[in-house]
This record gives structure tokens, sequence and C-alpha cells, in this order.
């Protein structure tokens, strides 16, 4: 018997997010949905979006802290 798991692979990427928090300004910083293990889905991100993930990896240490995997609040 196979098993569908496209959807809840999909409401498990949409489960959790991947936060950048910045160094210097609490209220700051840069989140992107993603799986359970971190992994963002490129392909589903907007441009803008996708330019945002690459400074945020980009600015880890210098003006933001290590990335980490956070659940959504549902």
């Amino acid at each position: 018997m196979a098993v569908d798991t496209s959807s809840s692979s999909a409401s498990a990427r949409a489960a959790y997010e991947l936060r950048f928090r910045s160094l210097f300004n609490a209220r700051r910083g840069y989140s992107f949905p993603c799986d359970p293990c971190g992994q963002v889905n490129l392909d589903q991100l907007s441009e803008s979006a996708r330019n945002n993930y690459f400074y945020a990896r980009a600015a880890v240490g210098r003006d933001l802290a290590t990335p980490a995997v956070e659940p959504l609040n549902g």
C-alpha cells in the first residue's frame, strides 16, 4: 500500500521556521519557513525572500546570530 506523505511533509515544513536573530537589536532579524531539520526550500521563496536568506547566511557572526530552528506557534 502506497502512503502519500506530500501533505504531511508540507505541513511539517510549514510548522517550523529558521530564525536568524540580530546580534545588536532583539527586535530585528530574519525568519524563513523550513523543515524540522532547518532545511529551507529555496524554490518556494520569493526572489526577495531568497535574497534575504542568502544575506542572512552571509551575515552570521557579523550582524546575525547562528540560526535556530523553532516551531511556529499554532
